[in-house]
């Protein structure tokens, strides 16, 4: 194997497994401070995180190689930001409501909603293989989101879940169409403006921060779990290709999951395990497809950050 191409694989990795700490560290912090604020400064913690990598590049005067954005890109810009405002807050309310490890896998559903909004709206092609991807991440979400199957009795957690991924999957075909664009620069754009519109949100809700040790602490969580892992990310996928790097990025919601049973000691049901089966499943058969080019977490993230 190449150097080039063992450099790609562990930014790929690393990407994955930086992201991986947001859920189970999140679900930590939610009882110190309210969802909705905790969602803005994780965000800030991602842009003000790059806006300082950006400084040392000055300082150190490296050559500007990428383009920047332009006007004309606007509308995907705003709508990139709105969209990363809602997908936090929903994933955080998720949190207060079930466990991490569940919160982990579910995040999965991303990449369904990605790739039918992008067949439906912006009218890619999607492979057999990739439906069948969907078709176990969709079987694997239903295990997660019911109670009881019995009496399939749909569970609220789950759904702001699923919203939030849903919100990702729009965000991720904004940001696709900047995807040329400077990473650094997109995500301080994502980083700030999400972060100022969320925390705004928050305190017109009423939300206060009630402990202001925990504000350093979420900035440094979101600088690693949303900015360097969007950064590693793209860089991964300039090496490796879109396809390649969705596959080693595939291992995030379930090194999510282990980090989520190791820190609270949380016991998996059946259905758990069965769906974690499937999930494996579905994100290799989707990461694996190759006529899809999506980069499904951070050019964004494949963005935030939820």
């Amino acid at each position: 194997m190449k150097p080039n191409m063992k450099h790609g694989i562990f930014l790929a990795i690393l990407a994955a497994a930086l992201y991986a700490i947001n859920a189970p560290f999140s679900k930590l912090l939610l009882p110190f401070l309210p969802s909705t604020m905790m969602a803005g400064f994780l965000y800030i913690g991602a842009g003000l995180g790059m806006i300082l990598i950006f400084l040392i590049r000055r300082i150190r005067r490296q050559p500007e190689a990428e383009s920047r954005l332009i006007r004309e890109e606007l509308p995907y810009t705003i709508a990139m930001v709105l969209l990363d405002i809602a997908a936090p807050i929903f994933l955080l309310f998720g949190l207060t409501m079930t466990t991490a490890a569940n919160v982990s896998l579910l995040n999965n559903f991303e990449i369904v909603a990605t790739a039918i909004i992008a067949l439906v709206i912006f009218r890619e092609a999607i492979s057999p293989r990739l439906w069948l991807g969907i078709l176990f991440v969709t079987a694997s979400c239903a295990l997660l989101s019911f109670e009881d199957i019995s009496s399939l009795h749909f569970n609220t957690e789950s759904l702001f879940v699923i919203l939030a991924c849903i919100c990702w999957g729009f965000e991720n075909n904004c940001t696709r169409k900047l995807s040329s664009k400077d990473p650094l620069q997109i995500v301080i754009v994502k980083g700030v403006f999400s972060g100022i519109g969320s925390i705004t949100i928050a305190f017109i809700c009423g939300e206060r921060i009630r402990y202001l040790w925990t504000i350093p602490v979420v900035l440094l969580l979101g600088f690693v779990a949303y900015g360097l892992s969007i950064y590693f990310y793209v860089y991964a996928q300039r090496i490796l290709g879109a396809a390649r790097t969705s596959a080693y990025y595939g291992v995030a919601p379930f090194i999510g999951v282990f980090i989520s049973l190791l820190v609270f000691l949380e016991i998996p049901g059946a259905a758990f395990v069965a769906a974690l089966i499937l999930m494996i499943l579905g994100a290799w058969l989707s990461s694996q497809d190759k006529p899809l080019r999506i980069s499904f977490r951070k050019t964004r993230h494949k963005s935030c950050l939820p």
